[in-house]
């Protein structure tokens, strides 16, 4: 197969890159090219970090900063507000300028080994309660607020240490 039939394929496997990429071609992407993405560092008026729990064969077993892939042609404001709705269920106050630019090299994998992590400062009131209905605490995604940093924060956050 010659390299404009190969693009071909993934043209149309992925017609509408926009929206998001198939696991398979984000994964080959992933392999090939730094990824951007925002990481929410979401703080109430008392100082307190609402964090998720992740379990993944990605980013391993601890409480991470939630966070999330820019799309193609997305501004990382807008990637902001979608993953303050999907991973947290409610929109957020946040600064345009990051508190923070650092790479993040996964020396041991090549798939979703290669991060430009964008740390935006965000609020939210701590009237604010996480729906964990569905969730236990060890599910992914459970959120909890957190008076200072975990001990048991995922490696490749231990970065973001100072911010809490």
């Amino acid at each position: 197969m010659k390299i404009d039939e190969a693009i071909a394929v993934l043209d149309r496997a992925a017609p509408r890159p926009t929206v998001g990429l198939p696991d398979d071609v984000f994964y080959y992407i992933s392999r090939t090219t730094p990824l951007v993405n925002v990481d929410l560092l979401i703080k109430d008026e008392n100082g307190r970090t609402l964090l998720a729990w992740r379990n993944d064969r990605y980013c391993d077993v601890g409480w991470h900063v939630p966070g999330g892939i820019i799309r193609f042609k997305e501004t990382y404001e807008t990637r902001v507000e979608k993953v303050a709705l999907s991973e947290i269920g409610v929109p957020v106050a946040f600064d345009r300028a990051p508190l923070a630019v650092t790479n993040m090299i996964h020396t041991d994998r090549d798939v979703r080994g290669h991060f430009i992590s964008l740390l935006i400062n965000c609020r939210l009131s701590s009237a604010f309660v996480p729906d964990n209905r569905t969730r236990s605490a060890s599910d992914g995604g459970f959120l909890q607020w957190h008076d200072c940093c975990p001990d048991n924060l995922i490696p490749f956050h231990h970065v973001y240490r100072p911010f809490f």
